[in-house]
C-alpha cells in the first residue's frame, strides 16, 4: 500500500485590490476501498471560513468569500493518501447479458448524464469503427480497452497546443493535446457504444514507469461495465487507473471538476501561478513555495476565466 504526498499551490495577484471574491474549489479527494486519505489540509490567505457541500456527483466542493479588498488570493491543498491496487475486471459474465445490461441502463436517472454525448467531426468516423467491432465476441471490457488504446497511438501528446476552450472538433482535427482533451474524445467514444463514462479529475503520482503527466493535475474516464461497476481508463497512458491514481472528482465533463473557480469584482491586471507535486516523501513537498511574485500580465475585470485555465493547462 504505498503513501503519497501532494502539494497543490494556487495563487491569484492582483494590481490593484479586489473585492466581493467569491471562490469554489474541488480538491478534496474521497476516501474509499482503493484510497485512504490519511490527512488534507487546506489553506486559504485572509483565512476566510470555508463552506462545503457534497455535489450531485457525490464530490465534496469548498466555497468562500473574501469581501474585504485584497491583492491576492492563494489557496494551498497538502494531502496524504494511502492507495490500494484495484482488481481487473474477470469479465467471466457472457457477452450478450452484459451488453443488455448496459441498455437497460438507458432508463436509469443514475446513469442518464453519463451516457449522452456531443456531435462532432470526429462523430461519424467513430460511428464506423464501432459498426465494425463484433459485438457478440467483444465484450464492453475489451471494446473500452481497444477504445483507449486508439486514442494513446493515434493522438499526439503535446503541451501547450490547446487550451480550456479547445473544442473537440479542433482535438480531432490535430490528433493532439493534453490528459484533459485525449479524456474528452474518448468519453465521446464510449458513450456511444452505450456504455456509461465519466470524467475523473485527480494526480498521477510517480511510478518505476515512465508515465505522461507525473506530478501535476491529471484527467482519465471511468467507464461503468455491468461486470465490474465503474473501471477508470487513462488514455494519455492508455492505462487501468490503478495505483497511481488518485481521485479528486468525477462529473460529465471537465466543467463538473474544475479545480477551482471564481469570481471578483474589480478592474485590475492578473497574475497567476498554479504548481503542484506529488512525491512518496513529505519532505520533498515540504518544499514547494510561492515564488515571488511578478509583474501582472493579463488585463481582466470581475471574472477570474484564466484561472481555470491554467488550471486546466497543469492537468497534462
Amino acid at each position: 500500500m504505498p503513501t503519497f504526498y501532494i502539494k497543490h499551490l494556487t495563487k491569484y495577484s492582483y494590481s490593484s485590490p479586489v473585492i466581493d471574491g467569491a471562490s469554489q474549489f474541488m480538491l478534496s479527494p474521497r476516501s474509499n476501498e482503493f484510497q485512504e486519505i490519511v490527512s488534507q489540509q487546506i489553506t486559504v490567505s485572509g483565512n476566510p471560513n470555508i463552506a462545503t457541500y457534497t455535489d450531485m456527483y457525490n464530490n465534496i466542493v469548498g466555497t468562500f468569500m473574501i469581501t474585504e479588498p485584497h491583492n491576492y488570493l492563494s489557496i494551498v491543498s497538502e494531502i496524504e493518501v494511502k492507495k490500494n491496487p484495484k482488481l481487473f475486471p474477470d469479465d467471466t459474465m457472457p457477452v450478450n447479458e452484459q451488453w443488455e445490461a448496459l441498455k437497460a441502463l438507458k432508463n436509469d436517472t443514475s446513469f442518464m448524464d453519463f451516457l449522452q454525448y456531443k456531435t462532432f467531426d470526429g462523430t461519424d468516423e467513430i460511428k464506423a469503427m464501432i459498426e465494425s467491432k463484433d459485438l457478440n465476441s467483444l465484450s464492453p471490457y475489451k471494446i473500452v480497452l481497444e477504445l483507449c488504446e486508439f486514442i494513446y497511438k493515434n493522438f499526439n501528446y503535446i503541451q501547450g497546443l490547446t487550451h480550456v476552450n479547445s473544442k473537440l472538433d479542433e482535438v480531432w482535427s490535430l490528433k493532439a493535446g493534453v490528459c484533459q482533451d485525449f479524456t474528452h474524445i474518448l468519453l465521446q467514444m464510449v458513450r456511444m457504444m452505450g456504455i456509461p463514462a465519466r470524467y475523473v479529475s485527480g494526480y498521477i503520482c510517480p511510478s518505476d514507469d515512465k508515465i505522461r503527466g507525473e506530478g501535476a493535475t491529471h484527467a482519465w474516464i471511468e467507464a461503468y461495465l455491468p461486470s465490474y461497476g465503474w473501471l477508470g481508463l487513462d488514455p494519455t497512458n492508455n492505462l487501468i487507473a490503478n495505483t497511481y491514481h488518485v481521485k479528486l472528482a468525477v462529473g460529465r465533463s471537465y466543467e463538473d471538476c474544475t479545480p477551482v473557480k471564481g469570481v471578483f469584482k474589480g478592474n485590475v491586471e492578473e497574475d497567476l501561478f498554479v504548481k503542484v507535486k506529488v512525491s512518496t516523501l513529505k519532505s520533498n513537498i515540504d518544499s514547494l513555495e510561492f515564488p515571488v511574485s511578478k509583474k501582472p500580465l493579463v488585463d481582466s475585470n470581475s471574472y477570474r476565466q484564466h484561472l481555470e485555465m491554467v488550471q486546466q493547462q497543469q492537468q497534462q
